[in-house]
């Protein structure tokens, strides 16, 4: 997997200048207060710092060593994927026909990624490791730098499409996806990651630490969480991770979590691929519904509260609440529901987000968030306030509530939300429009801000790793929940 760029030339100009000398010291006493007075008098206009999402790349680059593994566990997986004769899952029709042209010609070093929108909305670890393949030369937008000596780079990227082995073993032999057998080729392809990566000379000097992992499928890495709970992990939301202990809650609440694999401390909240495209801002037009919904009315855990807002809901004056699937008669009715209305709802399902708020971004729909639970990728660059609608779900259950506080909303305030949301809509972006992903990426797209958030945490990572070190052998700090 090695792709190695040659890079690096180097030169200096030297100008040089006279000035009476007298004249010089002169000029600047003059100069300077004037100079003072006319910058107070005339600030620079800034954008607004919480929208502001521009990153600057210059020289503030993340130096990224690619772990060593085999093929198999990334595009092979593709090559697997592609080489089935057919997938019976529902949204798999346009996969289906994609394999009819790519069996009738030898597939590339770089497959493209499912159109099953089961398989893309978590699409990330595609597109990151694409961009780390890219030559240098192409890389002028990127923030990451690739280095080839781990001891040089920031942090280690573990190049395994969890997301893809384990859509795969739920599509092939559900049956066998939580159990730790032969059969489950999806835990064998864990099993062997972690083998590899554990005896790298690079994780054990930082007791894996400084190793990022991309887990966007809630059930990715299923059977070894605990082992790579260590490093730095890329996750949608916490939701897949989560463990209510009930002996600790007294019986008074079911949502104390107690965890210790995922912390905001040391991990990044990643977006939705999304699946819709983008409506730009110029190309807005009336919107004639109040509140839209597509989806499923029944989900598990978290979910239950969607049944709730759906039979308050479904019959009130301005609501559209559709059950369905994003495949291709689906897609056409999300596009259609979500530039039609003024509101989106996201309430949680069986995780407290999913790709439908990444659709709404694009789609212009200001998104109605009821999900008490929730994180946010990029938050601190974004201030989602300025786009969203945050409603408690103890008041998005009160009979009327809901449809009153959105109809209190002008239209001018309702403009303002969709002029931010446009600001916003390049940082939710992950394809850079190039065959397997190998090429220039939008600079302030989804992967450099990943990648940014993944160096805001490299202090706290770096103070970790040298307090490991100085241990004692035989010496063990127990597992803290990890406070965020």
């Amino acid at each position: 997997m090695s792709l190695k760029t040659n890079s690096g030339t180097g030169g200096s100009t030297i100008s040089t200048c006279s000035v009476r000398s007298l004249f010089l010291p002169f000029s600047l006493l003059c100069i300077l207060p004037l100079s003072i007075f006319f910058f107070l008098s005339h600030p620079t206009s800034t954008p607004s710092k919480n929208l502001q999402t521009t990153l600057q790349i210059s020289q503030n680059f993340i130096k990224i060593y690619v772990a060593d593994l085999p093929r198999s566990l990334n595009y092979g997986l593709l090559d697997k994927y592609w080489s089935l004769d057919s997938d019976s899952r529902l949204g798999s029709e346009v996969d289906n026909e994609i394999r009819k042209t790519l069996l009738s010609k030898s597939l590339r070093n770089f497959p493209p990624y499912p159109e099953n929108p089961l398989i893309k909305q978590y699409s990330a670890e595609y597109w990151i490791l694409g961009d780390l393949l890219t030559p240098q030369e192409l890389k002028k937008e990127s923030l990451a730098r690739r280095v080839f000596e781990f001891r040089e780079a920031d942090v280690i990227f573990v190049p395994f499409f969890a997301t893809l082995s384990a859509e795969m073993q739920l599509g092939l032999n559900k049956g066998v996806f939580r159990k730790k057998v032969g059969e489950n080729e999806d835990y064998q392809r864990q099993k062997l990651v972690v083998d590899l990566v554990k005896k790298s000379e690079a994780w054990q000097q930082s007791g894996g630490r400084d190793h990022v992992f991309i887990l966007t499928d809630p059930v990715a890495m299923w059977h070894v969480r605990a082992e790579i709970a260590p490093a730095i992990l890329l996750v949608v939301d916490f939701g897949g991770w989560y463990k209510v202990d009930s002996k600790g809650s007294n019986d008074n609440s079911s949502n104390i979590i107690h965890h210790t694999q995922v912390s905001l401390l040391k991990d990044v909240i990643v977006p939705y691929t999304h699946l819709l495209p983008k409506l730009q801002i110029s190309e807005n037009l009336n919107r004639k519904t109040l509140l839209y919904f597509k989806g499923a009315k029944h989900r598990h855990r978290g979910g239950l509260v969607r049944e709730k807002l759906w039979d308050l809901l479904v019959n009130e004056p301005g609501v559209l609440m559709e059950e369905g699937f994003p495949n291709a008669t689906g897609k056409e009715q999300s596009i259609r529901g979500m530039r039609t209305s003024d509101f989106c709802l996201h309430p949680a399902g069986d995780t407290p987000t999913s790709c439908r708020l990444f659709d709404a971004i694009q789609s212009l729909c200001i998104p109605v968030i009821v999900s008490d639970d929730i994180e946010l990728p990029f938050e601190g660059i974004l201030d989602y306030s300025e786009f969203s609608v945050f409603v408690a779900v103890s008041d998005a259950l009160r009979s009327n509530w809901l449809v009153s506080h959105l109809r209190s909303f002008s239209d001018e305030q309702k403009d303002k939300f969709r002029r931010n949301m446009a600001q916003v809509q390049p940082v939710f972006g992950y394809d850079n429009g190039h065959p397997g992903g190998i090429g220039p990426l939008p600079p302030n797209g989804a992967v450099n801000h990943i990648w940014k958030k993944v160096q805001e945490k490299l202090p706290l990572i770096k103070e970790a790793t040298i307090r490991e070190r100085r241990k004692p052998p035989g010496v063990s700090i127990p597992l803290r929940c990890h406070c965020t």
